[in-house]
């Protein structure tokens, strides 16, 4: 099936998880640059796990970023409807939002990541056996929620009890120092890599992402493309495309790496509905790489369409 502007899309944002205000955001950015197109779009804001989508919907245009959007739970409702939709898959959202699954996925495939376990605290909240410093990640929450970077022996309690609020099985990370990367892949297209750089003193966690939403005043700032050499730049590439794919990921993603002061990149995890306003982080690769915010949005409900016939 092709896209006509005789379809009717739903832009589907909100949901009921921990970025919600981000994900209105996105949503109201990704309405308008359909609309400015020429589409017949409307806003769907969803608050609950079965929303109601307008009648004769033709396609959802997924923004819902974490909870919901992107762990393969709406996306296993909409096949339900019959309802065609944007993005990554039942399955590749369900592995590329759990970060435990990503972690076996990208040993299996050969994927450069940093050193794991994984912590049970169901029958109580533990240590790891991983000396400092790590990272401890709830393995099932989006956009850095409950992750705690753990640099003295006397904050792992902490952060563990932190982290455990959001979920029993926790990952444990080493942390790699370097240089903090994002790469944009569409339809096998790999764009120009953004580098983040956090406030000195901060690392890139959802105040520094999203200072708007906690008053913040000075929030990451982004350069894209990345200063690297054209050595760096094809290592980051290869290893964020190379990730897309062990995941089996459809249509986009954006891939976080880090790029140690060796030359060595290291794949953190993969996004399957990333930040979708014009000053976001895909649409800003997207953009070194010649697309607008409106093309970039008419691309992705094109190669979703042809994805699912």
């Amino acid at each position: 099936m092709n896209l006509s502007k005789e379809m009717l899309i739903a832009v589907l944002m909100g949901g009921p998880g921990a970025e919600k205000d981000v994900s209105m955001a996105s949503g109201k950015a990704v309405l308008k640059a359909l609309k400015e197109k020429g589409f017949k779009a409307v806003g769907v804001e969803v608050s609950d796990l079965e929303p109601e989508l307008p009648e004769g919907t033709d396609l959802a245009f997924n923004v819902i970023h974490g909870t919901f959007g992107e762990d393969g739970d709406l996306q296993r409702y909409l096949e339900g409807l019959g309802i065609r939709y944007t993005g990554a898959g039942v399955r590749s959202s369900e592995v590329a939002f759990d970060k435990n699954l990503s972690k076996e996925c990208f040993l299996e495939h050969g994927v450069p990541t940093p050193g794991s376990e994984i912590v049970d605290c169901s029958g109580g909240v533990g240590l790891p056996e991983m000396k400092v410093p790590f990272v401890v990640k709830p393995p099932r929450e989006g956009s850095s929620v409950g992750i705690r970077v753990v640099k003295e022996e006397g904050e792992a309690r902490e952060a563990m009890e932190h982290a455990a609020k959001f979920s029993h099985d926790l990952l444990v990370e080493e942390f790699v120092e370097g240089r903090e990367l994002t790469v944009g892949v569409l339809n096998g297209e790999v764009f120009p890599i953004v580098e983040i750089a956090p406030p000195e003193g901060d690392w890139y966690d959802m105040e520094t992402k999203y200072p708007w939403l906690s008053g913040k005043e000075v929030g990451s700032q982004y350069t894209c493309p990345a200063d690297l050499t054209p050595e760096e730049t094809s290592v980051v590439q290869t290893a964020a495309k190379k990730a897309h794919d062990a995941l089996g990921i459809e249509v986009y993603s954006r891939v976080d790496v880090v790029l140690t002061s060796f030359g060595s990149p290291y794949v953190l995890e993969a996004n399957t509905i990333p930040g979708m306003t014009e000053t976001s982080l895909l649409p800003m690769g997207a953009a070194e790489a010649g697309y607008s915010f409106g093309d970039l949005c008419v691309k992705i409900a094109e190669l979703s369409l042809a994805a699912r016939p």
